[in-house]
């Protein structure tokens, strides 16, 4: 009897991770398997095809851009003398576009990802009127492209003398419709009542909660939220168009088509315009890789040993 019991347990964990193993594998067909793995791959290639194109081309002589295959090297290799170039075109003004690409997008990026989880968290755990008529109205936000805005921005800030300075493009970057709608979506998610209560309960004021507890379980969101604003910043054309006319207060968008559009007199300006877009790329990508440690740190929070 005791030798049948002990065959028993011993066979239980077997047919156990069995139907464990079963059920881990179960919808994972070898033709699905193939079908997500091409269409990834389809996906990868074409986000990364104009990188690649960038970067085989910013190693080209004008007559090199023209006169031989886009998608591969050229005959003199000349990416760091274009690089030298780009800085020293212009009377370095490239440099300066830099700085105040980094100076909007990242000072933007900041205020308009702490308003937005400050005003995310107080609409997902605070109860007062018109809490829902708050988020509707941002949500109507979210849905209203920047072009429509830029028009009414420059009006507006014409009558107060703004146009033409550095606040004409921070001002607008500082608020963000979609981050505010993303902050409260994930606070009312992460956030559990328990903990304010237990801070509350401790002799924690509001500010010190938000800002010692809310805010570390909080950072996938933050950023997600500072990414997505310092990319839309650094990328945006239309605003500083419509808001700059000193070729100064540049960022690098603009100045790049500055120098685009004389290509057609100077041709020279090709090298310069290919080998500036490669640098512009690059924060951008050092920005990503520093800070997707913590995407990978957010997918494992509130998850339990078994």
């Amino acid at each position: 009897m005791s030798t049948a019991t002990d065959t028993t347990v011993r066979r239980a964990p077997a047919r156990g991770a069995k139907k464990g193993h079963e059920t881990r594998t179960a919808g994972t067909k070898p033709t699905t398997t193939i079908i997500v793995t091409a269409v990834l791959v389809i996906v990868a290639i074409y986000f990364l095809l104009p990188v690649y194109w960038v970067i085989v081309n910013a190693t080209k002589s004008t007559d090199a851009l023209f006169g031989t295959n886009g998608f591969w090297f050229g005959g003199n290799f000349q990416l760091f003398e274009n690089i030298r170039n780009v800085f020293t075109a212009n009377g370095g003004a490239f440099p300066r576009w830099a700085l105040n690409s980094l100076l909007y997008s990242g000072v933007g990026a900041l205020f308009a990802t702490y308003f937005s989880v400050a005003a995310g968290y107080a609409l997902a755990k605070y109860d007062f009127p018109g809490r829902n008529a708050i988020f509707a109205f941002v949500l109507g936000g979210v849905l209203v492209p920047g072009t429509a805005t830029a028009l009414p921005l420059f009006l507006v800030f014409s009558k107060i003398g703004l146009t033409n300075t550095y606040w004409a493009v921070l001002i607008p970057s500082l608020l963000s419709p979609f981050g505010l709608f993303l902050a409260r979506i994930y606070a009312g998610a992460a956030i559990p009542d328990e903990m304010l209560e237990a801070g509350r309960l401790d002799g924690a004021g509001e500010m010190r909660i938000f800002h010692f507890l809310v805010l570390r379980q909080l950072m996938p969101a933050i950023v997600t939220i500072f990414l997505f604003q310092f990319v839309a910043v650094w990328n945006n054309y239309l605003l500083p168009l419509v808001m700059l006319a000193d070729e100064r207060l540049y960022p690098i968008t603009l100045g790049l088509n500055n120098w685009r559009a004389q290509t057609d007199r100077l041709p020279e300006f090709y090298e310069l315009t290919v080998g500036g877009a490669l640098l512009s790329v690059i924060p951008l990508a050092i920005l990503i890789i520093v800070l997707q440690r913590f995407w990978r740190g957010g997918l494992t929070e509130g998850s339990v040993k078994g």
